[in-house]
């Protein structure tokens, strides 16, 4: 039997990656909610519940290099009408290790479930719960299969002053020891990927996310 898509992140996470060999693998949606791609070097994980045949015919029926295949636009194109759903961008998959102690930063919890950054981190994760500093707040919950994930928000005002790296910092020490935290930021965002990985997050693939409308 195959791993789970747990089971793959969880080796991602620890610096384990699926074999460098042009293949994909399909596994299971680990919940209605998560389907998508993973593309690792030269390996990609599609998560989905459709027909694993289906997958591999729509890839093999594209006219470009295998590796690229499972993030090219008509895949992913063909993947959102196969199954309804929706997409933002591909994103950078970034992952940290926890760190021990409480976050050198002064944070305030917000506890408002109402608040439009918790109701819309909410779509994607659960357990979520939001944090805030001047200028800025720190979003973590379980995204996909149950991983931890942060998110940080700065406001303009306060930009290129550290604090996007010092609040990505923080989640290292908000999540439980011993779990990784996982981030994604779209490649365009530079500020983003600058700041998570001053923080200490590495990158280990792309990622495109169907959303359940």
């Amino acid at each position: 039997m195959g791993r789970t898509l747990a089971e793959i992140l969880d080796a991602a996470a620890h610096g384990t990656f699926p074999p460098p060999d042009g293949t994909t693998t399909v596994v299971a949606s680990p919940s209605h909610r998560d389907a998508g791609v993973i593309a690792f070097t030269a390996h990609s994980v599609v998560f989905t519940d459709e027909d694993p045949e289906w997958v591999y015919g729509a890839l093999a029926a594209l006219d470009c290099d295998a590796l690229a295949a499972t993030m090219n636009p008509r895949f992913l194109k063909a993947f959102l009408d196969r199954t309804g759903r929706s997409t933002d961008t591909i994103d950078l998959l970034t992952v940290a290790s926890a760190l021990p102690g409480g976050p050198p930063l002064d944070l305030r919890e917000i506890r408002d479930p109402v608040h439009p950054r918790v109701v819309r981190a909410r779509k994607r994760r659960d357990d979520v719960r939001m944090w805030a500093t001047d200028g800025g707040v720190l979003v973590l919950g379980r995204g996909v299969a149950g991983r931890w994930e942060a998110a940080v928000e700065v406001e303009e005002d306060v930009c290129h002053r550290g604090l996007g790296r010092a609040l990505a910092t923080a989640a290292r020490h908000l999540v439980p020891a011993g779990e990784p935290v996982w981030s994604q930021q779209a490649a365009g965002n530079a500020r983003s990927v600058r700041a998570f990985q001053a923080a200490g997050f590495r990158p280990v693939g792309a990622e495109a996310l169907l959303i359940a409308d």
